[in-house]
């Protein structure tokens, strides 16, 4: 693939988003960056959630995992529908109740001001691992199938991405995001259906449900060992607890939700992203059993995250599918990244500085400028330690996975505010949601190790259970104790 097709495609691509940006973001201040002034129309926030919520990892990831797991990955996506329909139902019409701009105030109301303080903090170091590393991917992909052809070191090739992202999002924020996000997710969607229509009519293929329903890669559910990590209830059962947290806890995803006019608009924005999301994931998975079968057809050694790269920039499927290849990576990736930049953001701003308290609208709009910069600057040096310092791939995925046990400690203290009525020592707060991640982590690898069970995904389960069950123990008897 010629390296000056890439360079007109994204050239092409960022000129969109700048333009959408320029319209989003006039006249915009804070209430604007956080909030999009509480005018979003339901229909896009539900559609651009799509992209933030797959991702370039997931648009990689998700369709190599075929050929080791199968299709159990959707035994997960089928429990994302309880955790987005307690979302709905439960979280929503608490945050529209209390008029949230970021989800972690309620911490403060429920239990005090450590509690507050943990509670933003653990989502502020999960959120910048995670965008971090979904870009890390995206970048070092540009970086061999563009800039090394120029000689671009990878250092220029993350602060250009990153600069990118923050040339379109500094003035308007979550407006902008909004309609980028809604772009971005087509795209996206559009990149995986020009790949399954290809591939599909390479291999010959009629009818893609039948041909799905008849391979031996499509075996969904696993009720065979309870000590395995894909089985059935333990895959469900965090399904619906990682919608719950990376999503309804996430001030991300949520700050999109908030923006719409009203709770009765963010539900049936939660209502339909929640179909779509699923239909998505089944043709994600489909397109991991079509590629999977086309490699090994046309002989193509690439497996896991390099398969789809591979096979879709390989020229065997022509230049088109290699272009929506790389406009629905790009898509995937920044549609997360853009998201995640201006949540931190507005978390940083709102949770930790609390500039709203500040009576200077000015003041208070140079000093989000500011943080803003700065969390543009820590991603880049947290890509570049990526690449330079943690030279173990493996490593760096194990990393990210352990970016999930910062989820726990909110589980928890979600759920402890939400379903008792008990107050806790608001100063023991942060060291029991230290002390409960670590504990995690020691009961998974001894279990692993000794008893030859896997936790897998379910440790966010038991992390939020050590958080609820530290909270109970150092709760407080009565309301004035």
């Amino acid at each position: 693939m010629q390296p000056h097709y890439i360079i007109l495609l994204i050239v092409a691509y960022f000129s969109i988003l700048i333009f959408i940006s320029y319209f989003t973001g006039k006249s915009a201040d804070n209430t604007t960056f956080f909030k999009a002034n509480n005018a979003s129309p339901w229909y896009l926030v539900a559609f651009g959630m799509i992209g933030a919520s797959l991702s370039g990892v997931t648009f990689i990831s998700v369709p190599g995992w075929v050929e080791a797991q199968n299709m159990s990955y959707f035994q997960m996506v089928l429990g994302y529908i309880v955790g987005y329909a307690v979302i709905g139902l439960v979280l929503l019409p608490l945050y529209y109740k209390l008029n949230l701009t970021s989800i972690y105030t309620y911490l403060e109301d429920r239990f005090g001001r450590f509690s507050y303080k943990t509670g933003a903090s653990f989502f502020l170091l999960s959120r910048t691992i995670g965008a971090a590393f979904r870009l890390f991917l995206v970048a070092k992909v540009l970086q061999v199938v563009l800039f090394d052809d120029f000689g671009v070191p990878f250092w220029v090739t993350v602060s250009i991405t990153i600069l990118l992202i923050w040339l379109y999002t500094f003035k308007g924020g979550i407006k902008t995001i909004v309609w980028t996000d809604t772009l971005q997710t087509l795209f996206m969607l559009i990149a995986v259906g020009v790949c399954i229509y290809t591939i599909s009519s390479e291999m010959k293929i009629s009818n893609l449900f039948t041909y799905v329903s008849e391979n031996k890669l499509s075996k969904t559910f696993f009720f065979d060992d309870i000590s395995k990590g894909n089985y059935f209830w333990k895959q469900f059962l965090s399904g619906a607890f990682i919608a719950i947290v990376m999503t309804g806890l996430d001030q991300d995803m949520m700050q999109k939700n908030l923006t719409c006019r009203n709770l009765k608009d963010a539900q049936k924005n939660m209502f339909w992203f929640t179909i779509v999301l699923v239909i998505v994931n089944f043709f994600v998975l489909a397109l991991g059993i079509l590629l999977t079968d086309y490699a090994q057809q046309i002989g193509i050694d690439a497996h896991k995250d390099q398969l789809f790269p591979v096979i879709a920039t390989s020229g065997k499927l022509g230049l088109a599918t290699a272009l929506f290849f790389i406009l629905g990576l790009i898509a995937a990736a920044y549609s997360s990244a853009d998201s995640a930049l201006t949540s931190l953001t507005t978390s940083f701003s709102i949770d930790i500085l609390e500039i709203d308290k500040k009576k200077n609208k000015k003041d208070q709009i140079k000093t989000r400028k500011k943080i803003h910069v700065v969390f543009s600057i820590l991603l880049i040096l947290i890509i570049l330690i990526f690449k330079y310092f943690i030279a173990n791939e493996s490593v760096i995925a194990n990393i990210f996975k352990a970016a999930g046990y910062t989820y726990g400690p909110l589980l928890g203290l979600y759920a402890f505010g939400l379903f008792t009525q008990l107050k806790v020592k608001d100063k023991m707060v942060p060291a029991i949601c230290i002390l409960a991640p670590i504990l995690t982590f020691i009961i998974s690898y001894h279990s692993l190790k000794f008893f030859d069970f896997d936790v897998g995904f379910f440790v966010l389960v038991l992390n939020g259970f050590l958080t609820f069950l530290g909270l109970y123990l150092f709760k407080r008897n009565t309301k004035n104790a």
